[in-house]
C-alpha cells in the first residue's frame, strides 16, 4: 500500500467478521487456541497484558522486542458461544458471533471490543476480521477520552478524529501525515495501552468519523496479527510497560547534551574551519560540529565511506584541528550505494544489496528529484543495502571503524525509507512493503553498534527514520521543517508526540530547513525552545550561525546557548531518568500531569524533565498564551511567583523566554562554558536559597 489513505473507505458489508467455529482450547495451561474462520488466534497474558496473535508467521525475526513476556498461567471456562480467561491479574471475556472480547484488570473493565451498533447486527464494524490487506480490529472509545502516541505526528497530540498510518516516509516537511519516525503504540489516558508487533504499516482510524467516531479501528497490513493491550495507571507507567517490552534508550554522552552546530552545507574545508575559528573567536557555545551530505562525500559516488578526493585529498589535517579547537566531528551517511561506485558491484556479487524480485538483480533505486526542487543535485541511481543479510550488517558496521579512527564522534544516520515497492526483496525473504519500517530500525542498530565499537567519545547518532525499537539507538532529530512559524510549531508537537511514543530523545533544525528567509525572531524562538530539547542542533540550508541572523538576534541567542550549557546538569540527569524509565526529555501536558485535564488542551507547552514548564513562543510578536497548573511557580530567572490554575497571556521581548519552576524546587546549573570538554564541576542552585 504505498497510498497512505487507500483505506479510506472500506465497504464495512463485504468484511466478513471473525468467527469462533469450535470450542477454545488450552495448550500448555498459558496459550488459548481461539479457532476462527481465518485460521487460530493464540491468546496469552503476560506482565505486558493480554496478546493475541494469528497462528502463522513470526514477528520477532528483527528483533523489535527487547524482553519475552513471562508468561502467565491460565485457568479456562466456557463454552464457544461465552467463555473466560483468567491469568495474574487479567481476565478475558470471550464471545462468538461475530467474536468479540472484553479485557478486565483486577475486576475493572479496561478495554472491549467497539460496541458500534447497527439496526440490524450487534457491531456495525467487525470486532476482528480478515481483509485483502490483512487484520483489522475494532476497540472501543470512550465518548470524551483522548489518544496519544502513534510516533513523530506532526497534528494535533491528541490523535482522537484523526486517520494516521504508521508508515516510515521521507516526508518533505512537517506539513501533512507523513512522518519519519512512527510505532503503532498508543495510549489513552484512562490507562489501556495498545501495541501492534509488526515491522509491516498500519492504519489507525482514532474515532475517525467516516469510519466511527466511537471507536479506534486498526488495520494491520500484514497476514500476522500480534497485538498487545495492558492497562498502566499513569501514561508514566503506561511508557515505562512499553519500554520494558521494546527497549530502553541509552545514556547519551554529555557532549551530545551541547549545541550541534551544522548547514546544508560547508562547500569545502576551507569553509568548515573558517565557521570552526569563527565560532571559538566569538566564544559561542559549541561541542559538535557538522559534515552533512555533499560536505565531504562525491555526491555522484556517494555512499562508500569515502572522502571525496577532491576537496580531502587528506582530511586528517582538518579534523586535528577541529580537535584541537574543542569540536566533536559528525558525518553524515545513508545506506544506499552510487551505481558508479566500484562497492556497488562489489555489493552486489555478494548479495548484499536488495534484490528486484522480477530479475533477482540488484534493485536500482531512482530519485524523483522533482519534490526538492534546486535543493538536492541529481543523484545517481543506488542499490539499497541489505541490512537483514547478515554479511551486509557485518560489512557496513565495520567500514564506520576508519571514520572514528579518524577521529569521528558521530554520525549523522540519512534516510532509510526507500524501501517502498513489493518488487524489493530482502535476503530475509521480506518484500519491501513488508521490510519498509523496520529497515529504518535495523540501519539505526548497525551505525549504533559501530560508534559502540569504534567510537572513542561514546556511541550516539542521529538519525531521522525511526521504527518500533529505534529508541535503543539514540537519537532521532525530526526531519526537514518548513522555515517559517508553522514549521517551529510543528517540530515541536513532532518532538512532543515522539516522546509521548516512547522516543525519549529528539532534536530538531532551528531556523527550519529550507525555505529559509532570513527571519531573526523565527530564528530567535526556535533556538530558545530548543534549549530545553534533548538535543540541540542548529542546521538548515544556509548558515546557522548567530551572527548571521544580525545583532540582536545574535545576542539573544547567545544568551540562550549559554543558559543550554548552565542548565546540562540538570538535562543530564534528565537523560539518566530517560534511560531508566522511558519519559522523554521533553514531556507534554497529558503525559507529565494527567491528573490536570485543563492542562491538556495547551499543546505546545511541555515540561523539560520533572521540574521546568516551557512555554515557547511560536508566533510572530512575542505573544504566548498558556497555562499554569495548580500550585505557586517561580519565573526561571527571577523571584516572581505566580499563582497557577489559571490561563495567562503576556507578550515577550526578543531576548525573553517562558519558563517556570515550582515553588521550593531547586536545580542544579553549571558554570558558563564554551563546550563541555572545558570544566564543569563548579555547580550553582537556582533559585539560591
Amino acid at each position: 500500500m504505498s497510498d497512505a489513505f487507500s483505506v479510506i473507505e472500506p465497504n464495512w458489508n463485504d468484511i466478513k467478521a471473525a468467527e469462533i467455529n469450535s470450542e477454545p482450547f488450552l495448550t500448555s495451561y498459558n496459550e488459548l487456541i481461539v479457532p476462527t474462520q481465518y485460521g487460530d488466534l493464540r491468546l496469552s497474558i503476560s506482565n505486558f497484558g493480554l496478546r493475541i496473535q494469528s497462528g502463522n508467521g513470526d514477528s520477532s525475526l528483527y528483533g523489535m522486542l527487547a524482553a519475552e513476556p513471562h508468561l502467565e498461567s491460565l485457568y479456562y471456562s466456557g463454552t464457544q458461544s461465552h467463555s473466560t480467561l483468567v491469568g495474574g491479574e487479567y481476565r478475558v471475556e470471550l464471545y462468538s458471533s461475530p467474536l468479540h472480547f472484553k479485557l478486565y484488570k483486577n475486576d475493572v473493565l479496561i478495554q472491549q471490543s467497539a460496541t458500534d451498533g447497527h439496526f440490524v447486527r450487534q457491531h456495525r464494524l467487525p470486532p476482528f476480521a480478515k481483509t485483502e490487506a490483512g487484520w483489522l480490529v475494532s476497540l472501543e472509545l470512550g465518548y470524551d477520552e483522548a489518544i496519544y502516541g502513534l510516533g513523530e505526528k506532526w497534528g494535533k497530540l491528541d490523535k482522537r478524529g484523526q486517520l494516521l498510518r504508521s508508515y516510515n516516509h521521507d516526508a518533505l516537511g512537517v506539513n501533512a501525515e507523513k512522518s519519519y519516525k512512527n510505532t503503532p503504540y498508543a495510549w489513552s489516558p484512562n490507562g489501556w495501552n495498545m501495541f501492534v508487533h509488526t515491522p509491516a504499516p498500519v492504519t489507525h482510524g482514532v474515532g475517525y468519523a467516516l469510519w466511527s467516531q466511537r471507536a479506534y479501528v486498526c488495520m494491520v497490513e500484514d497476514d500476522l496479527l500480534d497485538m498487545f493491550i495492558y492497562h498502566a495507571d499513569t501514561p508514566a507507567k503506561g511508557i515505562l510497560t512499553y519500554s520494558q517490552l521494546t527497549g530502553f534508550a541509552p545514556e547519551p554522552p554529555t557532549w551530545s547534551l551541547g549545541v550541534i552546530l551544522s548547514k546544508a552545507y560547508y562547500k569545502d574545508a576551507e569553509e568548515l574551519l573558517a565557521v570552526a575559528r569563527e565560532v571559538r573567536e566569538k566564544k559561542m557555545p559549541c561541542d559538535v560540529i557538522t559534515l552533512d551530505g555533499r560536505a565531504w562525500q562525491d555526491t555522484d559516488t556517494r555512499f562508500a565511506f569515502e572522502w571525496d578526493p577532491k576537496r580531502y585529498a587528506d582530511p586528517k589535517p582538518v579534523m586535528d584541528e577541529l580537535k584541537t579547537l574543542g569540536f566533536k566531528i559528525c558525518v553524515w551517511e545513508y545506506p544506499m550505494i552510487s551505481v558508479k561506485n566500484p562497492l556497488f558491484q562489489k555489493a552486489a556479487d555478494k548479495g548484499w544489496l536488495i534484490k528486484d524480485k522480477r530479475t533477482g538483480e540488484p534493485y536500482r533505486y531512482e530519485w524523483d528529484l522533482s519534490p526538492f526542487g534546486e535543493v538536492l543535485t541529481p543523484l545517481p541511481d543506488s542499490g539499497i543495502l541489505d541490512f537483514t543479510h547478515p554479511e551486509a550488517f557485518e560489512f557496513w558496521r565495520e567500514s564506520h571503524k576508519p571514520l572514528f579512527d579518524l577521529g569521528v564522534d558521530m554520525i549523522k544516520a540519512d534516510f532509510g525509507e526507500q524501501l517502498e515497492d513489493d518488487n524489493m526483496l530482502s535476503y530475509s525473504g521480506d518484500t519491501g512493503h513488508r521490510l519498509h519500517n523496520v529497515y529504518s530500525m535495523l540501519y539505526n542498530r548497525c551505525v549504533y553498534e559501530a560508534a559502540e565499537r569504534y567510537c572513542k567519545t561514546g556511541p550516539f547518532l542521529f538519525s531521522r527514520s525511526a521504527w518500533t525499537g529505534s529508541q535503543r539507538y539514540p537519537s532521532q532529530w525530526g526531519g526537514d521543517p518548513q522555515a517559517d512559524w508553522h514549521g517551529l510549531a510543528a517540530s515541536i508537537r513532532g518532538s512532543l508526540s515522539w516522546g509521548m511514543s516512547g522516543g525519549p530523545f529528539f532534536a530538531t533544525d532551528i531556523g527550519g530547513f529550507y525555505k529559509d528567509t532570513r527571519d531573526a525572531e523565527l530564528y530567535v524562538r526556535w533556538a530558545q525552545a530548543s534549549v530545553f530539547s534533548a538535543h540541540m542542533r542548529l542546521h538548515g540550508i544556509g548558515p546557522r550561525e548567530p551572527w548571521s541572523y544580525g545583532e540582536a538576534a545574535s545576542n539573544a541567542v547567545f544568551d540562550a546557548l549559554k543558559l543550554r550549557y548552565r542548565l546540562i546538569p540538570y538535562l543530564a540527569a534528565t537523560a539518566r531518568q530517560a534511560s531508566d524509565t522511558g519519559l522523554p526529555v521533553q514531556r507534554a501536558m497529558a503525559l507529565a500531569l494527567p491528573d490536570d485535564p485543563l492542562a491538556h488542551a495547551f499543546e505546545h507547552q511541555f515540561m523539560c524533565g520533572d521540574d521546568l514548564l516551557v512555554v515557547p513562543c511560536v508566533v510572530p510578536g512575542g505573544k504566548i498564551k498558556y497555562y499554569l497548573p495548580e500550585g505557586e511557580w517561580v519565573r526561571f530567572g527571577s523571584n516572581e511567583i505566580h499563582r497557577g490554575g489559571e490561563y495567562k497571556e503576556e507578550i515577550l521581548a526578543l531576548d525573553e523566554m517562558a519558563v517556570f519552576i515550582r515553588k521550593d524546587i531547586r536545580i542544579a546549573l553549571g558554570p558558563e562554558v564554551q563546550h563541555t570538554d572545558m570544566d564543569m564541576s563548579n555547580l550553582a542552585y537556582w533559585p539560591a536559597q
